[in-house]
């Protein structure tokens, strides 16, 4: 690894489960070094955006089942100019009439990249408390938020972020896409959409198929896989028996992190969540 200095996590969405808050405790949990790092179920990316500053791997593959937020990497990481000049106009337009102008690009669905990568960080910005939710249809279901006036241009946010995501390959995959290429020594990190608390409202519906027990039990089958190819692995979940259980094989940290996807902020508290290892 090399010498560690200051880092800023340029997270360019807020995304339920975004690990920002967890690095810290994260750190002394990583590889000492990590040539090739992989990262399905990217989220806002905040784990691959240290990775990439912290160990600057010789090869990193980001991926998620999203399209939208796939989408948007890709254009991020190619066509930063264009995009801000579209997220200004957005956020011109927006002003003129907050609620008109979010629920007709909301039920905007357009198919141009450099269209749906700015409709995402606009809704991104503009939805209650940055949530991404969809229906049985696969449809954007979020309410406008509460915002008076709205920054949705962030631009020295979004050219640091394109900076990092040069040369690295990203891509709309399954997560057991990534064992096509991962190798013996590469540092696989997962952050999948995490199993739901006994008795808890918990957040599962990221897009329109939810990621409960069958999918839970598909990835630690491909943790084992992984395992056995000599590839390094590192998972974050719930604190909960089902994961527990699942994962009982492997090294099992606990971590604490506060909820920010709730209606009541009064049950946005500190709650602990599990960080499995194979090394």
């Amino acid at each position: 690894m090399s010498k560690e200095v200051k880092i800023t996590l340029p997270t360019f969405v807020k995304w339920a489960g975004g690990k920002t808050q967890l690095i810290e405790q994260f750190k002394p949990l990583f590889p000492k070094q990590i040539n090739r790092y992989f990262e399905p179920f990217v989220g806002s990316g905040a784990v691959f955006f240290y990775v990439k500053q912290t160990y600057k791997p010789k090869y990193s593959l980001i991926c998620d089942t999203n399209k939208e937020l796939i989408t948007t990497y890709q254009i991020i990481q190619k066509d930063i100019k264009d995009l801000v000049e579209k997220l200004k106009y957005h956020e011109k337009e927006y002003h003129k009439n907050p609620k008109d102008y979010y629920y007709k690009i909301r039920d905007e669905e357009p198919e141009d990249d450099l269209e749906v990568a700015a409709r995402f960080i606009f809704l991104n910005r503009t939805c209650w408390n940055g949530l991404y939710r969809v229906n049985s249809k696969g449809k954007f279901n979020v309410p406008m938020g509460d915002y008076k006036q709205r920054a949705i241009v962030r631009e020295d946010v979004l050219k640091e972020v394109s900076k990092l995501l040069q040369g690295t390959k990203i891509e709309c995959w399954d997560f057991e896409k990534v064992g096509k290429v991962a190798k013996k020594w590469d540092f696989i990190y997962f952050d999948p959409p995490y199993y739901p608390l006994p008795g808890k409202n918990s957040f599962t519906t990221y897009q329109k198929n939810a990621f409960l027990d069958d999918e839970q039990e598909r990835l630690r089958d491909f943790f084992e896989y992984l395992t056995k190819k000599g590839c390094k692995c590192m998972l974050s979940n719930s604190d909960s028996p089902f994961i527990l259980d699942l994962y009982k094989d492997f090294k099992i940290k606990k971590v604490f992190a506060r909820r920010i996807i709730n209606c009541d902020a009064t049950k946005r508290g500190a709650i602990t969540e599990v960080v499995v290892r194979n090394y």
